[in-house]
């Protein structure tokens, strides 16, 4: 089991920028993808993107395309979400998710084995 923790939420204006961060425990972190999701009040849990073991292939959510970028240092078993841009229909409880059973970036959430808590991005119009 890995153990993930998000963190880098916080309350922005519309057109700011934020950076994600979680930080996984345990070995192995370079051996697997890993993905960031977001669920909105009264909504189904969102994918956002994903990355691969190395970070040379990413995959990103519609919504979020051209304005978000997956990225990780696995020297640092980190995972981070840059994301530019910010609207109001952004704001959510983000959360990372290791998928330990691929290399490779996935879309599904039933996919990913473990979970971070979540953290908080509000975006103000």
């Amino acid at each position: 089991q890995v153990h993930l923790v998000e963190s880098g939420g916080g309350l922005v204006q519309a057109g700011g920028s934020l950076r994600l961060s979680c930080a996984a425990s345990g070995r192995s972190f370079s051996h697997y993808a890993m993905g960031w999701f977001r669920q909105a009040p009264g909504k189904e849990r969102e994918f956002v993107a994903a990355i691969s073991w190395s970070g040379g292939f990413t995959t990103y959510g519609d919504s979020v395309k051209g304005r978000f970028t997956i990225s990780r240092d696995n020297a640092k078993n980190t995972v981070y979400l840059q994301m530019n841009n910010l609207k109001p229909e952004d704001t959510a409880v983000y959360y990372c998710a290791a998928d330990r059973r691929s290399s490779i970036p996935r879309r599904l959430e039933y996919e990913y084995n473990d979970w971070g808590q979540g953290t908080q991005v509000t975006v103000s119009s």
